[in-house]
């Protein structure tokens, strides 16, 4: 494979990765446009209808799964494994999208070759496996990037003040990985990621997801039309939705990030509930769908790990699958970037250490089970938020850890104001 070079617009275009499928698929990998923040419902689902998996419809599904191995492309050490009491250990899983913003879909205005990270997530599964929290990282944010490697063996140095979807789009996922872990210090267990298609399919699979629209949404330049109130949205219509950057949230890629949160949640909630539970036909679509979008590292890329996972998530509440952005603040330096706030070290510790967050740092909270506007929302408090705060700035008040508990199913949700930049209903 070549070296990366600049595209005519100056941006860097990806080396293609590494991928292999088991099965009969060829080892080949796909293009892929991804919203990337559907792990857990599908992990949820594989662990709830194990006992479905007869022999031919688990080689089917595994036969699904592409398989990346990208231990030759990682330089220099890693984090170290943090030891936790108990029988289990958490896992750190992260979630990795991208974009090639080609074609009709191209709703949020981005343009140039190569393929971006869409969008980064870390999913922190808890020892006890009584937690999930799926921690969005802004791919605006300013920060430096580590030596990496592509996989043709070229080495990219290292660079200080990089936008962190850069990484993806030098070196592909182990260049993200490497980044995440320099600056976290956090050990990644597994890296999963899930293609633009696929979630449409998944969408589709079960019947489609509901989300509340608090005003019309007119981009008829790019095929969408949304009139305001609840309703359930399928196809091009949820992909648009999800991606959506201008014509919802002024811009803003933290607004996505929120709205993305708020969708996934509510898929989530689908999922697991009686209405796909009990029709094969949509859960067996969602599972074709799910492992069809899948690219996964080799020790969690077959069907059996993803299910016995899932199993062991069998007993957390909705309640407990909670969604928040890494506390930000716009960059000094480029009001069009942003940087993390020294509460972002805070999370970032604490999840390192297996220890549930703080009331402080879940001021913007979404949860599986309160999806805002939405029939799952059980809940009208607001955390009270300084509405000249953005997502993620009230973590910063009071010094962030501080000696409140995690709050589980009781952790503050997200403010109105968060939530209606983010074009979601309060």
């Amino acid at each position: 494979m070549s070296t990366p070079h600049p595209s005519p617009s100056g941006e860097v275009a990806t080396p293609e990765p590494r991928v292999t499928r088991r099965g009969k698929r060829r080892a080949k990998r796909r293009r892929t446009h991804t919203v990337a923040k559907v792990l857990i419902s599908t992990l949820v689902v594989l662990g709830l209808v194990t006992g479905l998996s007869v022999t031919y419809l688990y080689r089917h599904l595994n036969g699904n799964l592409a398989v990346m191995d990208i231990d030759d492309q990682l330089v220099g050490d890693r984090p170290d494994k943090v030891e936790v009491t108990g029988s289990q250990e958490p896992l750190n899983v992260l979630v990795m999208g991208s974009d090639t913003r080609e074609g009709a879909n191209n709703i949020d205005g981005l343009t140039g070759g190569g393929e971006r990270s869409d969008t980064t997530l870390l999913l922190h599964f808890s020892a006890d496996r009584q937690r999930a929290y799926g921690v969005s990282i802004p791919r605006d944010s300013m920060v430096d990037r580590p030596e990496c490697r592509t996989e043709d063996g070229t080495t990219t140095p290292a660079a200080s003040y990089q936008m962190w979807n850069v990484a993806y789009q030098l070196a592909g996922p182990a260049c993200t990985i490497q980044q995440f872990e320099a600056l976290t210090g956090i050990r990644l267990d597994h890296f999963v990621v899930v293609d633009f298609t696929g979630f449409q399919d998944m969408v589709d699979a079960v019947g489609g997801v509901e989300v509340c629209i608090p005003e019309d949404i007119d981009d008829r330049a790019h095929g969408m039309y949304l009139e305001a109130g609840t309703r359930k949205l399928e196809g091009i219509q949820a992909l648009n939705y999800v991606r959506q950057r201008y014509a919802l949230s002024g811009g803003s890629d933290i607004g996505r990030m929120k709205r993305q949160q708020a969708f996934i949640a509510s898929m989530v909630n689908t999922v697991v509930s009686s209405n796909t539970l009990a029709r094969p036909d949509r859960l067996l679509g969602f599972l074709e769908a799910a492992t069809e979008s899948l690219t996964l590292d080799e020790d969690l890329g077959n069907l059996w790990e993803l299910a016995k996972l899932g199993y062991e998530f069998r007993g957390i509440g909705l309640d407990n699958i909670q969604f928040i952005t890494i506390p930000n603040k716009v960059d000094p330096a480029d009001p069009n970037r942003l940087v993390w706030k020294r509460q972002a070290d805070v999370v970032w510790n604490r999840l390192k250490n297996d220890e549930p967050l703080t009331k402080r740092l879940q001021t913007d909270v979404i949860s599986a089970a309160n999806v805002p506007g939405t029939s799952s929302d059980d809940s009208s408090d607001d955390s009270g938020d300084d509405p000249s705060e953005s997502p993620g700035d009230t973590a910063s008040q009071g010094g962030g850890s501080g000696d409140s508990k995690g709050s589980g199913g009781n952790a503050p949700t997200a403010s109105d104001e968060a939530l209606a930049a983010a074009g979601l209903c309060t």
